[in-house]
């Protein structure tokens, strides 16, 4: 592809003035650095994507083991109140027991035996109960104990992800209100082929050749001039978002001797000429936008071949905020 981009843009740099070869070298290599950054955005967007889906479910998990443990507890708290019970008539019976022990014990009768049998299998019972009684304590306390770090560990959890949510919600509420101010800045073009909508936190504007281009050129006409100035004075102010400008052609194959030859420099020359009047006509930051040709490869409507000709302008939030809150993780 940087075979056909080099042509490409050695035409545009033609048509509009002369430059040195170290000049072209410098746009080239920050056309390659804005690709890089498009493509790692993307790639750190997917990463947070799936860590806050990780989250998610780490907390879901942690709530089920709580609800276990605390049922866990339940149990065991029964089962302690049940052998105190049964400690506390043991006892009972025990020293009823000592006391005719102590009535009877000249009288050596056989009910005196029996009544020392029993008081001997009562005591092995008794002594049975409180060591039971005593690892039901120990095995409550363990579970209370991991009951109050699982809890501890929740909150921490859970403030994450609040924290996540509200961060993603700010982005989503400014990306609506952008979305709004974009809509009403571009009004009047709203039936001549301009489209302005929100998706997963972006905003995406596009603009059908047609209300750019002539048929085949990369030349803006004054209407597109003017819609492209429109829309940069309503974003100059972004310097918190990346905008990357596309361009896109329709499967009909265009094959020509001069420039642009084919598809996929129409459509680079076209998000280059678009990127160059945001940048000439308003004080929007050049380092936040990007320009990339996607040739007939990413239709919207196969069956509409004009509305796939067009220039599609996403505006994304810039999102180290959520990176330095998984990071922290």
């Amino acid at each position: 592809m940087k075979s056909v981009l080099i042509p490409a843009l050695a035409a545009v740099l033609t048509l509009g003035s002369c430059v040195t070869a170290r000049q072209y070298e410098e746009l080239e290599t920050r056309k390659n650095e804005y690709q890089t950054e498009n493509e790692q955005l993307k790639t750190k967007n997917e990463q947070l994507t799936t860590r806050a889906n990780e989250m998610e479910a780490s907390v879901s998990d942690l709530n089920k083991r709580i609800e276990a443990l605390e049922s866990d507890t339940t149990l065991l708290g029964t089962s302690l109140r049940h052998l105190r019970n049964q400690y506390d008539k043991i006892h009972e019976l025990n020293d009823i027991l000592m006391n005719k022990n102590t009535t009877m014990l000249s009288e050596m009768t056989a009910e005196n035996r029996q009544l020392l049998e029993d008081l001997q299998v009562t005591r092995t019972e008794l002594q049975e109960k409180e060591d039971a009684l005593v690892l039901l304590e120990n095995q409550l306390n363990e579970k209370e104990a991991n009951l109050e770090t699982l809890n501890a560990e929740l909150e921490v959890r859970e403030a994450k992800v609040n924290e996540l949510q509200e961060l993603l919600q700010q982005q989503e509420d400014a990306a609506n209100a952008l979305k709004d101010k974009i809509a009403a800045a571009l009004l009047g073009f709203k039936d001549k082929g301009l489209t302005v909508e929100q998706k997963n936190g972006k905003v995406y504007v596009s603009l059908e050749a047609k209300l750019l281009f002539p048929s085949g050129s990369t030349n803006i006409n004054a209407e597109g001039k003017q819609a492209l100035i429109d829309l940069a004075k309503a974003i100059e102010d972004q310097t918190e978002m990346e905008i990357i400008v596309e361009g896109h052609t329709d499967t009909d194959a265009l094959r020509s001797n001069s420039i642009p030859r084919d598809n996929w420099e129409l459509s680079v020359l076209r998000s280059t000429a678009v990127v160059k009047i945001m940048m000439d006509n308003s004080a929007i930051n050049p380092k936040i936008l990007a320009a990339s040709g996607r040739s007939e490869f990413h239709p919207v409507d196969p069956e509409d071949k004009a509305r796939n000709r067009r220039i599609e302008i996403v505006i994304s939030p810039n999102l180290n905020d959520l990176f330095n809150i998984i990071d922290n993780e």
